[in-house]
This record gives C-alpha cells, sequence and structure tokens, in this order.
C-alpha cells in the first residue's frame, strides 16, 4: 500500500491556502483543493490518484465535513416565528427545485429529477455563516433567517439522501421505519449524553482530561461521529446522515459553549479542516471526470444550466422574507443559492448508483464551484451597500 497519493493531496492542502492568499483571490479554499485535486490526478498531470488510502481518508473527512455542518446548527436561531419563515421559505424552494428536476428529466438531461431537486435544494451553511460574520450581518433579521434557511437547505437534503438513495435503499416504507428507528436510538444516546455530563465526576474528569494529551473531549466527539456514522450505515442509511448528527447533537449539549471548554469547537475543527476535510475536496477532484468538457461539449453547456437552476430554486423563495429592501432580499436568495458539500457527495452517490450521469456530475460540481465563488461576493457587496441593516427589516404576514 502506498502513500504517496495521500501525501500529494496532504500537499495540495497545504498549498491551497497559500494560494489563496499570494493571488488575493476572493476564493474559498475548497474551491482550490478541488481545482487543484483535478490538476494532479489521472485526468491531467497523472502525479496521483484516488487510491485505497485516499479513499479511506477522504471517507473520514467526508464525515467530519457533516460532522462540522451539523455543528454549525443554532438551536436558538432555529425556532419560533424565523424558523417558520424559513420553514415556508424552504417548501417553495422545494417546490420549485421539484418542478426544474421534472424538466430537466422532461428533457432527457438528467435520470432522477428527485436526486438533481434534492441537490438543488442545498445551501451549505458552513459556507453561509462566516460570510454573514465577516459582514456584520449575522445577528439581523437578514442574518437570521437567511442562517435559519441555510440550516432547513443543509439538514433536509441530507436526510433525504440517506432515505431516498441510500445503497440500501429499496422500499420507501422500510426506509422510514428505519430512519425512525434510527433516530430514536440516536435520541435515546443522546439523552443517556446529557444525563452523563451533568454527573460531578464525570464532568471533573472532563475538565481534567481535555486539555491534557488524552484531550478527552475531543477525542469523545470523535467517538460520536464515528459510532453514529457507523450506526446509520448498519440501519441501512448513509453515513453522511449520522456523521450530521452527531455534529448536531453536539451543538445542541453545547448550546452557548457553556457546558464545554471555550476551545472546545476550535479543536475539532482544526482537526476537521485543519486535516481531514481537504482529503475529500482533493480526492473530489482526482476522481472528476473534466475530459468530458472535451469530448462531450454538452457538459460545459450544463454547468450555466445548473447554475441557473441552484440560483432559481434557492434564490427566488427569498422573495417571502419580505427584507425590506431588494438588496438584502436579492443578498438572502444569492447566500442561500451558495452550495458546495451536497452536490458533491449528492453527484458521488448518484453516480454509483447509477443514476446520475458523470457528465452531469462534473457539471453540478463545477456550477457548485461558481456559486460558492460568485454568490457570497455579489452578496457581501449589496449588504456592504444597505445602509439599514436591522430594524427595518420585517418578516412576511407576522407569521
Amino acid at each position: 500500500m502506498s502513500l504517496t497519493s495521500a501525501a500529494v493531496a496532504s500537499a495540495l492542502a497545504l498549498a491551497s491556502p497559500l494560494l489563496v492568499r499570494a493571488t488575493r483571490l476572493p476564493v474559498p479554499d475548497v474551491v482550490v483543493q478541488i481545482l487543484l485535486g483535478v490538476l494532479v490526478g489521472p485526468q491531467v498531470l497523472g502525479w496521483a490518484r484516488a487510491d485505497q488510502p485516499v479513499q479511506v481518508l477522504a471517507l473520514v473527512g467526508l464525515s467530519f465535513l457533516l460532522f462540522l455542518a451539523g455543528l454549525e446548527l443554532d438551536v436558538e436561531r432555529l425556532r419560533g416565528r424565523v424558523l417558520r419563515v424559513a420553514g415556508l421559505g424552504f417548501g417553495a424552494s422545494f417546490a420549485l427545485a421539484l418542478a426544474v428536476g421534472g424538466a430537466l428529466g422532461w428533457g432527457g438531461l438528467v435520470r432522477s429529477p428527485l436526486l438533481i431537486a434534492v441537490i438543488l435544494a442545498s445551501t451549505a451553511v458552513g459556507i453561509v455563516v462566516p460570510v454573514l460574520a465577516d459582514a456584520g450581518a449575522l445577528d439581523t433579521p437578514l442574518g437570521r433567517v437567511v442562517v435559519a434557511g441555510s440550516s432547513l437547505g443543509e439538514v433536509v437534503p441530507v436526510v433525504l439522501l440517506s432515505l431516498l438513495f441510500s445503497s440500501d435503499a429499496h422500499d420507501a416504507g422500510a426506509q422510514v421505519t428505519l430512519l425512525v428507528a434510527f433516530l430514536a436510538l440516536a435520541c435515546a444516546v443522546v439523552l443517556a449524553i446529557a444525563r452523563l455530563a451533568r454527573s460531578g465526576p464525570v464532568r471533573r474528569t472532563l475538565d481534567a482530561l481535555q486539555d491534557s494529551t488524552a484531550q478527552l473531549r475531543v477525542r469523545g466527539a470523535v467517538a460520536l461521529l464515528m459510532g453514529f456514522a457507523a450506526l446509520a450505515a448498519a440501519f441501512g442509511l448513509e453515513a453522511i446522515l449520522g456523521a450530521f448528527l452527531a455534529g448536531a447533537t453536539i451543538a445542541l449539549l453545547d448550546r452557548g459553549q457553556a457546558v464545554t471548554h471555550p476551545q472546545f469547537r476550535s479543536k475539532l475543527q482544526a482537526v476537521g479542516f485543519g486535516a481531514l476535510v481537504p482529503y475529500f475536496f482533493v480526492a473530489t477532484g482526482m476522481t472528476l471526470d473534466v475530459r468530458s468538457f472535451v469530448t462531450d461539449p454538452g457538459t460545459l453547456a450544463r454547468v450555466p444550466l445548473f447554475l441557473v437552476a441552484i440560483l432559481a430554486v434557492r434564490a427566488l423563495p427569498a422573495l417571502v422574507y419580505r427584507l425590506g429592501s431588494w438588496r438584502r432580499t436579492t443578498a438572502a436568495g444569492l447566500l442561500q443559492a451558495t452550495t458546495i458539500s451536497v452536490p458533491v457527495v449528492g453527484g458521488q452517490i448518484g453516480v454509483s448508483l447509477g443514476v446520475i450521469r458523470p457528465e452531469n456530475q462534473v457539471a453540478l460540481v463545477a456550477a457548485a464551484l461558481l456559486s460558492v465563488v460568485l454568490f457570497p461576493l455579489v452578496a457581501t457587496a449589496l449588504v456592504a451597500r444597505d445602509p439599514v441593516t436591522d430594524g427595518q427589516a420585517v418578516l412576511p404576514l407576522q407569521v
């Protein structure tokens, strides 16, 4: 077993943020990682490939990516009127996604309109939250409703991917039963952990070992991640659902970061984004069939088509938010249309199941990369030019 390709992937992960900083391009790090993976992969230079070590590291990196996405869930924001408004917007978004997916399927462009709809309805909340924070709009009505809508755009597609497109999915009723059983067992585990964490001896042990070489809280989070992922797979669901639920569990138990050490989440992000997640994005680039851009001209033509579809599905429903100005409404729509992880993961699942053609996977990933590059830039500029970020913004119909 050779570690050469893994070493190359690690070097690319190191080089990507340096390239972003050196070129001063407003491009997210993940975009560069995928592009570098394409460059060194079998499709271009052939210096590395997604062999077994890289695939294992990429799988663990994907699990950590979904874990950290679940960790971004803010329970305090996902409730009350904001949640109802965001739910209304996401419902409209998914209806549009089904219509667009059906139209693409009717035109013979896609094999599974439902899978395309799930992918188009997604949002990368892990990218949206930092953009809003940097713009100083996270705690405004715009930020609150966008975070809620983006969270739904991450949670619902992950659940649907696991429920409808698991490799073991055959009977929808059986899958729903398995999902309910898995969630019930997961809830029981969460309640047990919460009760255990309130125990004085347990808390003292955690406090004593959390900053030692044991890093006990981090090890506990990783054990929860791997345990939930394995449990989901054992129930015939996608492991990504278990990974996401593990992150959401930590977010629920660690509300306000008051229960755990204030550096706990930073440590988890260091393990994920610093060590494991880059393998997933680099490996994604290595496996993309980018030659189809040359061999099949239709692949390139599908990129703007999918990008417009993502924009229409996720941006238009922002109109129901009634944020008080066209700039805020447009910014909200653009941020919700920013997506990357679900198109990448959903594309890989679709190819493995034979319901997405490789050229469509490439076009979907390319469109997602463009959404991550373009939409936050425009949204940030619109928010910066809007003199009102709070107070005048309202939510629809006082629901």
